[in-house]
């Protein structure tokens, strides 16, 4: 993007004629800048955090195991964000001769984190941290999941004071417009707003709905792959910055790898929740937030008795 582009205002003229938003991207100019992104980028961690620690009990995580956890998968999270972009970016990263520019690859205050990267990280370090502590992967995950939904929601409005992330050229009447040069401009698909959107209607879904009847450990995180899977497919068709996979094409056209890979998550999810809730018995009583009751109870009898 230009930095042009960064400078002028954005509008939405078929709703809010006249209105005409300018923010700086950069918050405060110190060093490299303190950027507007990674401070809603951190509202929106906190607001994950304390929605969780929240909603722990109901699933019978230890809010002390949540913290252990953040504390360790965060980080790793930004590298698997940071390593995703590089990786289908690949080019932006060489030097003249072809080489790689690994100084440039770690300066993340330049942009360029991928949101499958840090998800798909922070799987991982939940997986490892719950086989440590030997609590249930699926209840930790259906906890984080949520706050998965409420960091992306939040977080795509970065995406909006940056100018990115933006779709194809549009005339419907919640179009933005986008100024690329002093007397043209363009006007798109606010699909940072759609995916903001789609992630509030994923988080109610699973609050109001999916958690109330949820029948086994999963449950929640498999109705996440498969809602933000579905939503991520067509939001991604509309984007003009999609990371590439490679050069590689189908059916003639390159295959966005975002796209790519929300499809079979989508796919997959739908698949085994199906498997699950029509194919499979579910005992309440297997699910980790009973046992950790059961368990409690059990120690708490056994302490009446022994006094």
């Amino acid at each position: 993007m230009n930095s042009f582009m960064r400078e002028m205002p954005v509008s939405f003229p078929g709703l809010f004629p006249g209105l005409e938003i300018n923010i700086d991207p950069v918050a405060l100019h110190i060093g490299h800048g303190i950027y507007w992104y990674g401070i809603i980028i951190a509202c929106g961690f906190l607001l994950a955090v304390l929605f969780c620690s929240r909603c722990a009990d109901r699933y019978g995580i230890e809010k002390d195991h949540l913290y252990d956890m953040l504390l360790i998968a965060t980080p790793i999270s930004i590298v698997g964000a940071r390593a995703y972009y590089v990786i289908f970016y690949l080019d932006l990263f060489r030097n003249a001769d072809g080489s790689i520019d690994w100084p440039s690859t770690i300066a993340i205050w330049d942009g360029g984190l991928a949101i499958y990267g840090g998800v798909i990280a922070a799987v991982l370090t939940v997986y490892f941290f719950c086989r440590w502590k030997k609590i249930k992967v699926g209840a930790m995950l259906d906890l984080g999941c949520m706050g998965l939904l409420i960091g992306q929601m939040i977080g795509r409005w970065g995406n909006f004071i940056n100018r990115e992330a933006f779709g194809a050229e549009t005339t419907l009447p919640w179009r933005m417009r986008l100024w690329e040069s002093a007397d043209h401009f363009i006007e798109v698909h606010p699909t940072f707003f759609y995916e903001s959107l789609w992630n509030l209607i994923g988080l109610l879904l699973i609050v109001l709905v999916v958690e109330k009847c949820r029948k086994f450990d999963g449950e929640n995180f498999l109705f996440y792959l498969f809602w933000y899977g579905l939503g991520r497919a067509w939001i991604e068709g509309l984007r003009t910055d999609s990371l590439y996979l490679f050069d590689w094409t189908l059916l003639g056209a390159p295959i966005r790898v975002s796209q790519l890979l929300s499809v079979v998550l989508c796919v997959m999810a739908a698949v085994l929740l199906v498997y699950q809730l029509k194919f499979r018995r579910h005992d309440p009583s297997d699910l980790y937030v009973h046992q950790v009751k059961a368990a409690q109870s059990q120690e708490k009898g056994e302490r009446s008795h022994g006094n």
